[in-house]
């Protein structure tokens, strides 16, 4: 990996030393510069799960993807700068109670630093800005306006854990993850399917989204979504002419 390339990319020029200070600097800088993005699978551009891919897709082409792209490419420069790193698989909340499938998610947990452990994760659109401390019910500012919290307990390797974002009224569940360490090739048939499946949501409408100093900005089909200090607006784009310079001037996005 060039890590300077990489570096440049998100626009960091921070320490490098493995501290709990520079993964919060990372992390904060990754989303605010990497859109979660599926127009690959719009373009008919197959994702393949390999790290030189991966970093020639996300650094050399400037574009984004999903977790398994954004969290693993993000697991890779971790471990280059000898950070100790776990991928973990996820379900995702469908708000009614449930979740979705092992491998639906990819995640991250970073080790040692600060005395304990610590989630991170890049690929999963509106959610955490900077990483979360692994321990249980404990209130964390997401550096996006909202609280989490972790549920679960630490007493067995494989339990399940829950990310939970305070709502308006109430908690409610993002994804929920379990503590048995992966490798990125275990998470190809689910990527397979989110790319392929009539059943997948990212097969149903195009989605770039990325996080702002002052909020968020969304393209989401033709509608794009802009909030601001907590102000959102919608304009519905009309063409495709429209729709491509909205990716370039918002995302820095020039589909090839």
């Amino acid at each position: 990996m060039d890590i300077r390339e990489y570096l440049k990319r998100i626009s960091y020029q921070g320490s490098l030393e493995p501290t709990l200070q520079t993964l919060r600097a990372l992390h904060h800088a990754h989303l605010l510069a990497v859109p979660f993005e599926n127009l690959s699978i719009h373009s008919g551009q197959p994702i393949l799960l390999q790290e030189e891919a991966l970093f020639h897709k996300i650094v050399r082409q400037g574009r984004g993807g999903f977790c398994y792209e954004l969290n693993g490419l993000f697991a890779w420069l971790l471990r280059e700068l000898n950070f100790q790193v776990t991928l973990l698989s996820a379900g995702v909340s469908n708000g009614a109670g449930s979740f979705s499938p092992e491998f639906d998610h990819l995640t991250l947990l970073i080790h040692h630093l600060s005395g304990a452990e610590w989630l991170a994760d890049v690929g999963f659109g509106d959610s955490f800005l900077l990483p979360l401390r692994f321990e249980a019910e404990m209130q964390q500012d997401g550096a996006d306006g909202r609280t989490y919290r972790l549920l679960g307990t630490s007493q067995q390797k494989c339990d399940d854990w829950t990310v939970q974002q305070r709502g308006n009224a109430q908690w409610e569940a993002q994804y929920r993850f379990t503590l048995q360490p992966r490798d990125l090739a275990d998470f190809t048939e689910r990527c397979q399917y989110q790319q392929t499946s009539p059943e997948s949501h990212f097969t149903q409408k195009r989605i770039c989204s990325l996080a702002t100093p002052t909020g968020r900005i969304t393209l989401s089909d033709m509608r794009l979504m802009t909030t601001r200090h907590g102000e959102r607006k919608e304009q519905m784009l009309t063409s495709q002419e429209e729709y491509v310079a909205a990716l370039a001037d918002h995302f820095g996005i020039v589909l090839l």
